[in-house]
């Protein structure tokens, strides 16, 4: 794969640390012609730490997130080091080494820090200033004017007024954050209308979007997944005829898997169903899952899976299900419906409304028990009708190729 650039580019990218999801493709645009590629980590903290709060564990990826491309940990002085405060970034010597590096291009994830924040100011006007996130409007309770007014009483008035409030001054707060950049590289709809409600233009907006290495989950080894997939279940005592909705994600109250094995437990007592539902993780509700599930033996858990299994993995369901109540976009759709598994996802799943929109995938109302069970008896009855081999085509439109493209084009 090459793609042309007229003039040699020299992009400096900014991020807080590798990430998985990321690394990859850092390498793949390294490798196009006319193309220089720095990426520079603020978190340098993170070069050698890798423990996950969340997950409660040391985790380390065991795909390459340093090889292929060019970068740089700059040093983080900040006193509490981390990505949970603006203050949590602080790299007084950034700005010197990306001018020493003398970018055509600067692409920023992430404003929220210090030393972002600075960086995106000074250099506006110097170079073309690119911003990747992909934050959406989907947890936004007021939006307009007109849902103040909604309430014709004093008391429901006052009841919404303070998070109305709140919500116009963030909304005036990240129109001034946003006019420190040239253009908003946004990764499906639900975040264009984001960067459009916080006073970018539609000229400053180009689509490059949210992807995955979808030849890595792909079943082209279709047999040799089919074939370990069957031995894992059958060493879970899963039976071949039974069919198997997957978690696979942090047991954290954003992912809210609660409220899906609530719904499970109500479809276990519909004796149509051969379900069992597999737990794939770790985290702060660990224990309370579990206490949820202790009188369902249809519940089996599993402990955390690095990255090189999570095509596997897809492959032990028959359906996967993502059941956020908060989440930008879930790059684990992209995966697995490039496993050519089927989703149902929660409609606060920022993805949602680009990939989980027909048969055989389905959206539920975030957080309603009653419409995730109807969803996933719809679901599993779909599914079990044989959906066309080629339903999941369309992932190929959110592949690295895409993105690199879509970038490419950007720059010029």
């Amino acid at each position: 794969m090459n793609f042309s650039v007229e003039k040699m580019k020299k992009l400096a990218i900014l991020s807080t640390h590798p990430i998985q999801y990321n690394a990859p493709w850092f390498a793949m645009l390294a490798q196009q012609p006319g193309m220089e590629v720095k990426v520079f980590y603020t978190w340098s903290q993170r070069q050698t730490e890798f423990f996950d709060t969340n997950f409660g564990k040391e985790i380390k990826w065991d795909i390459p997130l340093l090889e292929g491309y060019d970068y740089e940990f700059v040093e983080n002085r900040a006193k509490k080091p981390g990505n949970k405060s603006f203050w949590g970034i602080q790299c007084p010597d950034l700005i010197n080494r990306i001018n020493a590096f003398n970018p055509t291009h600067l692409l920023v994830f992430g404003w929220n820090f210090q030393a972002h924040f600075g960086v995106m100011r000074h250099f506006k006007g110097k170079v073309p200033v690119l911003f990747r996130g992909d934050s959406t409007l989907l947890d936004y309770e007021f939006q307009t004017l007109a849902n103040l007014f909604q309430s014709t009483k004093t008391q429901g008035f006052i009841k919404i007024l303070p998070q109305y409030l709140k919500f116009k001054l963030r909304k005036q707060f990240l129109t001034f954050i946003y006019r420190n950049i040239d253009m908003a590289l946004y990764v499906g709809s639900n975040n264009k209308a984001y960067f459009k409600a916080h006073g970018l233009k539609e000229h400053q907006l180009r689509f490059v979007p949210h992807a995955i290495d979808n030849n890595r989950f792909a079943n082209n080894n279709e047999k040799l997944y089919a074939n370990k997939a069957l031995e894992w279940r059958r060493s879970l005592q899963i039976k071949d005829t039974d069919f198997v909705i997957l978690f696979a994600g942090k047991f954290e109250p954003r992912k809210n898997p609660e409220v899906l094995i609530n719904a499970f437990n109500i479809l276990s007592n519909d004796e149509k169903f051969n379900t069992k539902l597999l737990m794939i993780g770790n985290g702060p509700l660990e224990s309370k899952l579990k206490e949820l599930s202790k009188n369902n033996s249809n519940i089996i858990f599993l402990p955390f899976q690095n990255q090189s299994d999570m095509p596997l993995v897809y492959n032990l369901g028959n359906l996967f299900c993502l059941s956020s109540q908060s989440e930008t976009w879930g790059l684990a759709v992209n995966e697995s419906i490039a496993c050519g598994t089927p989703v149902v996802a929660s409609n606060k799943v920022g993805c949602a409304i680009d990939l989980v929109t027909q048969p055989p995938c389905y959206q539920f109302q975030s957080g309603n028990v009653e419409n995730l069970t109807n969803v996933l008896r719809t679901a599993i009855q779909s599914i079990s009708t044989k959906p066309d081999n080629n339903w999941n085509s369309f992932i190929s439109n959110w592949s690295f190729e895409v993105l690199i493209n879509k970038l490419l084009n950007a720059l010029e």
